[in-house]
């Protein structure tokens, strides 16, 4: 039976047409599934679906989702991130996803657009802005970041995200403006990267962020992220924030940050690539 499915040129690219003509007929693609990014039933014979292959370095997944959370897409991970998804995949359908309720997801990766040394530690969590839940995630490095080419005791790492078009956020009243060409990868319900328009100028993405093995994110934070289809991605220098165990506890040390003039922000679209 011929299904409802999107393979978009770069998946038939990687996977060639011989197979993606089969998975278009329904001979290799299932009816039910799993999506990819929100982790809610999904049927192909009955709605839109877009096919998202994960490459390795060795090896490829081919996952399903919901057109209406991802598009069909290639997504460049890492072998332990690939392995990590297939674990995802196969785990049992009735464990529970994500972290306690009471718990905030964290996790430094190195950042890649600042000295080898730099560690940035990313919270996610769910924030309160005009009235209603946003999904957030919160950076903060752990040692002063200088810029590129330069040494000093200087921190300069408001200044080089607000030179890329993020914006002093003075309170959290409102949401921050949409900042165009970054996005935040979400698949196979953990958030994977945060990316940023290729340096070289032709019009790819590279990972601005990049985890170390996928971020398990809350139930409730990946609900808003797909209700929203954007992220807020608020950053402050080190010791501004801190490891805050709960959400009410983060939402304090924000407005303490803003209030300080040490935050800036931004709205990034969810899974653009």
């Amino acid at each position: 039976m011929p299904r409802m499915l999107d393979v978009s040129d770069a998946v038939r690219a990687e996977i060639g047409d011989e197979e993606a003509d089969r998975l278009l007929a329904g001979e290799n693609a299932p009816g039910s599934y799993d999506c990819t990014s929100c982790r809610t039933p999904g049927d192909s014979a009955q709605e839109r679906t877009s096919t998202v292959l994960f490459v390795g370095d060795e090896t490829a997944v081919l996952a399903f989702a919901h057109s209406t959370c991802l598009p069909s897409q290639v997504v460049q991970v890492t072998e332990d991130q690939l392995r990590g998804a297939v674990r995802s995949i196969n785990a049992d359908a009735g464990a529970a996803a994500g972290v306690p309720a009471q718990g905030l997801p964290q996790q430094p990766a190195p950042e890649r657009a600042v000295p080898e040394q730099a560690v940035l530690g990313v919270t996610s969590g769910l924030v309160l802005v005009a009235g209603e839940l946003h999904p957030a995630l919160v950076v903060e490095p752990t040692a002063p970041i200088v810029r590129p080419g330069t040494t000093g005791p200087g921190d300069d790492f408001l200044t080089l995200l607000t030179e890329q078009g993020y914006q002093p956020v003075a309170d959290l009243g409102s949401v921050p403006p949409v900042l165009h060409g970054w996005s935040v990868l979400l698949a196979m319900g953990q958030l994977h990267a945060v990316l940023q328009p290729a340096a070289n100028g032709g019009g790819g993405t590279a990972a601005w962020w990049q985890a170390h093995q996928p971020l398990q994110v809350s139930d409730g934070w990946r609900a808003a992220a797909n209700k929203h289809q954007q992220v807020l991605l608020f950053a402050a220098p080190v010791g501004s924030i801190g490891r805050q165990p709960r959400e009410d506890l983060l939402r304090g040390a924000l407005d303490k940050a803003a209030a300080r003039g040490r935050l800036v922000a931004a709205t990034l679209p969810l899974a653009g690539t």
